[in-house]
């Protein structure tokens, strides 16, 4: 991991298309600022991850699925 130490107004760029700016410092508080291409995806971390989760949790086939699943298959095949 990367450690700076930046002040109000000062940024940081990551490649050649994100800058990340410090807007405010109010105790330990930081405001940041991200510019970044719309293509680039920028969540906070529990965003990330209840995003992940949510879409682990869709993928994972449940038995009762699978079975009607199977049922319809079955059912077309006759």
């Amino acid at each position: 991991m990367l450690v700076l130490t930046r002040r109000a107004g000062e940024s940081l760029v990551i490649g050649d298309a994100v800058v990340v700016r410090v807007l405010e410092v109010r105790g330990d508080v930081v405001r940041v600022g991200i510019e970044a291409p719309r293509d680039v995806q920028v969540h906070r971390q529990e965003v990330y991850d209840a995003v992940r989760d949510a879409n682990v949790a869709a993928a994972a086939a449940s038995e009762d699925a699978i079975t009607a699943l199977q049922g319809a298959v079955r059912k077309r095949q006759q």
